[in-house]
């Protein structure tokens, strides 16, 4: 990991930073994407119930979130395989949907306990979800990593932020 600014700024160059820069801006979109639909959903009463809300929610961003990351965050093209990619993404979203639909329980307990006005109720049932995805976003980082991974470690070493520095460290 970098220790300074300009470690960071040439991480970032690496391939690996551009990676994990993407892979967290795909993230991004897609807990907007759920954020927003939730709100929606929820909050013009589309969808009346915490639970619901929150399941359409994570499900419709689950699609865009997938296509983000296999061509933009992996830079897989072609045709995606069910067995090595679809199903593997698909079963971790499901995952994180279930978890969050864990934090929509409690906001659900929390809404109907409390009688908070329907905009508090909206922030409460957005913000448990927004905590499910911090929590499956680093294992979710992980193991798409390991999926989407495009070739061996080894055709991508030069690419590596630990190769760079060692390149540098050689030139001085």
């Amino acid at each position: 990991m970098p220790r300074n600014l300009r470690e960071l700024r040439e991480w970032s160059r690496s391939y690996e930073g551009k990676k994990l820069i993407r892979f967290t801006t795909t993230s991004l979109i897609s807990t907007v994407i759920s954020e927003s639909l939730i709100l929606i959903t929820y909050g013009f009463r589309l969808i009346p119930g915490e639970i619901q809300a929150t399941l359409f929610s994570n499900v419709m961003a689950m699609f865009p979130a997938y296509h983000l990351n296999r061509r933009w965050a992996w830079g897989k093209r072609g045709r995606s395989t069910l067995r090595g990619e679809i199903v593997p993404y698909f079963a971790m979203s499901s995952l994180g949907t279930t978890f969050s639909l864990v934090g929509a329980t409690y906001a659900r307990h929390v809404v109907h306990t409390h009688h908070f006005a329907h905009v508090i109720n909206t922030a409460i049932v957005g913000g448990t979800n927004i905590g499910a995805f911090a929590i499956f976003w680093v294992l979710k980082m992980l193991l798409f990593n390991r999926i989407f991974h495009p070739g061996t470690r080894v055709a991508h070493a030069k690419h590596s932020y630990r190769a760079q520095r060692e390149r540098l460290a050689e030139q001085r």
